[in-house]
């Protein structure tokens, strides 16, 4: 008996898998200017022709790249608090780390590129208003915040807006042991705030 082939479509899904993964990780390393198609599709293991066919431009790959990682780190976010978020410090721990890993690099330096590439500036934008909107409605349901209450809303944009300062923090230096005090505060600081 022989080997049995996967379908097409799985194949194609799975390479396209590859080239995103492949593509945050060059961007989280390389940065914007060292991340092309070719380099991406060497470290994928695949030709530049087959990258080309699922990403015929670079823009498309390093924003479809970020944005099916942003779904991933969503996806797994609400995995960790299955039940909805019981310990509040506990999710804006986790919402945090959204903001110190590779992800949140990779996208530095798409927004970076952005802001000096008007061809690549509208899409990164949209991109994100729609992951921020996600990051947020994910926020507001694991932290049980009832954003009809004054000041709701705000609370938990401004810890995402920390977060992200955090995360640029710790760009420069290990910043763990402040991030952490800082974060066992924020916690308590919304458990007040919100009820």
């Amino acid at each position: 008996m022989g080997l049995v082939t996967p379908p097409k479509q799985d194949r194609s899904r799975a390479t396209r898998q590859r080239l995103l993964e492949a593509a945050v990780s060059c961007l989280a390393e390389r940065g914007w200017t060292g991340s092309t198609v070719s380099v991406v599709a060497e470290r994928a293991g695949v030709s530049r022709g087959a990258a080309q066919h699922h990403f015929p431009t670079r823009e498309d790959l390093f924003t479809a790249a970020v944005e099916y990682v942003a779904e991933e780190r969503s996806t797994a976010l609400r995995a960790l608090f299955p039940e909805g978020g019981a310990d509040r410090g506990a999710v804006v721990a986790a919402l945090v780390d959204l903001y110190t890993g590779p992800l949140f690099v990779a996208a530095l330096h798409l927004w970076v590129a952005a802001a000096n590439e008007e061809q690549l500036g509208a899409r990164v934008a949209e991109l994100e208003a729609r992951v921020g909107r996600e990051t947020h409605r994910i926020a507001v349901e694991l932290l049980g915040v009832d954003e009809s209450r004054p000041g709701a809303r705000e609370s938990v944009q401004g810890l995402l807006d920390m977060a992200r300062g955090l995360g640029l923090a710790n760009l420069l230096t290990d910043d763990t042991a402040r991030r952490e005090r800082v974060v066992a505060e924020w916690g308590r600081i919304l458990d007040g705030a919100l009820g």
